[in-house]
């Protein structure tokens, strides 16, 4: 059994940075930060912490043929905090569909583990579990001291990093185009295109960098994640999958708009994003496929639209955001309910199958944990994940750094104004990194 520990946090803050350092000292490890967490609409749910950290493996699930039923054995065996990710490519093992683009990164198709430690920090109170048998008291007092220790540290200037991009801005507006003719030929209704920026040679501070773009783009799905020498910096505005007793909620985001300096510049913008066709027909194309998605699994008759594009404000954007639940059966497996909506649909498009293959054929780097997803599995087997966007990717062996962005094509979208989309959407992390996009005009 796990010994628990209680410690009143003054500057919660402080604590959740200081985790992320923290977590360098650990082989694995994962910290979940929640700013303002991301209601849902129609339900009662609360978020349950406003940050939660996992460190070190005391058994975990890899990858492995048939990983979803190996996933099942896992989370049956193991009534304990759980956290890990899913990749995207994990498509393979669900639909007939292969995934051969180049992979600069290779982070594993997903991980899961049950931490050592395992911390949480909601209401100024910070509570620490560990198994005393196999992490020792000292090595806890340790952490949860460097955990409280304010450090007054100036972060030195970062050098400007030059990313560039697998296309050029001619090649990614002549790929939206075919794109357009195949939805024009009726092959498919919207498809998310992605294209990735890089740099290599690099060297960074992950979680220095983690915590200057949380702190530049707070989120409620914020994740710092290290495996290895390999490390996910997200700022996450997006919901993929909940489950809190036998309701599951999934909030997929289609529709982006830039926030403005002034206040009723601002306010116009929203009201402008409320209304708009292009981006409402783009919401609503994945709401219908979340929700049948969904009534694979539900209750039959439970499926329903709690919100249907309703307007998020977040630091650098505003967001399109509708949520979709439904009732599970109570025996039902946790992993169904996942098996049956990943890869999440608005990070694919519609129909599903037809756009992950035409995804395969236009995106020239593999996605591999980009748009899958990061989250938690509690004791009682609850779970919680996000989408993995607004995200920095970096393998320090490699020196590889990395981030993609994109947005869904469909008949109405105009090549220029979706390639604007990609530089909004990349902001936060240009900013973070003091950073540059080589030939953005060519």
């Amino acid at each position: 059994m796990r010994k628990r520990l209680t410690y009143l946090v003054e500057n919660p803050e402080v604590v959740t940075d200081n985790m992320a350092k923290a977590l360098l000292s650990w082989d694995v490890g994962i910290v979940l930060r929640g700013k303002d967490a991301m209601p849902v609409p129609g339900t009662d749910m609360v978020s349950q912490f406003d940050c939660a950290a996992g460190f070190g493996v005391a058994a975990s699930c890899k990858p492995a043929d048939n990983f979803f039923k190996n996933f099942e054995y896992f989370t049956d065996a193991n009534n304990d905090w759980i956290l890990g990710f899913l990749g995207y490519d994990l498509k393979n093992e669900l639909e007939n569909l292969q995934s051969g683009n180049f992979d600069g990164l290779a982070f594993p198709e997903m991980f899961f583990f049950v931490p050592e430690v395992f911390m949480s920090i909601a209401d100024h109170n910070l509570c620490v579990y560990y198994y005393p048998g196999k992490t020792s008291d000292l090595t806890v007092s340790k952490l949860v001291d460097d955990l409280l220790r304010v450090e007054l540290v100036a972060n030195p200037q970062q050098p400007t990093i030059t990313f560039k991009s697998r296309y050029s801005r001619y090649e990614y507006l002549t790929q939206v185009q075919r794109i357009k003719n195949h939805i024009g030929r009726g092959d498919i209704y919207e498809m998310n295109f992605c294209q990735e920026f890089y740099t290599e040679g690099v060297s960074i501070q992950p979680a220095r960098v983690f915590n200057r773009l949380y702190s530049n783009s707070p989120t409620p799905f914020g994740a710092f994640l290290k495996i290895g020498e390999k490390f996910l910096m997200a700022a996450s505005p997006e919901r993929y999958l909940r489950k809190n007793g036998n309701v599951v909620v999934s909030q997929p985001i289609k529709g982006t708009a830039p926030r403005m300096a002034l206040p009723d510049m601002d306010s116009q913008v929203v009201e402008k994003l409320k209304s708009d066709a292009k981006e409402i027909s783009e919401n609503v194309m994945i709401v219908d496929l979340v929700r049948n998605d969904l009534s694979r699994v539900a209750v039959p008759g439970s499926v329903k639209v709690n919100e249907l594009c309703g307007i998020y404000t977040f630091r650098q954007v505003h967001q399109m955001i509708s949520t979709v639940s439904c009732i599970v059966p109570e025996k039902l497996n946790l992993v169904e309910p996942i098996k049956a909506t990943f890869p999440m649909g608005s990070m694919t498009g519609a129909p599903k199958v037809r756009a992950m293959q035409l995804i395969e054929e236009f995106e020239k780097s593999r996605r591999g944990i980009f748009s899958g997803a990061v989250g938690y599995i509690t004791p009682n087997k609850n779970f919680d994940f996000n989408v993995v966007i607004r995200s920095l990717l970096y393998c320090g062996q490699r020196k590889y750094l990395s981030f993609s962005v994109g947005g869904a094509i469909t008949a109405k979208s105009d090549p220029e104004n979706e390639y604007n989309e990609c530089l909004l959407k990349a902001k936060a992390i240009l900013q973070t990194l003091n950073a540059r996009i080589e030939n953005v005009a060519g």
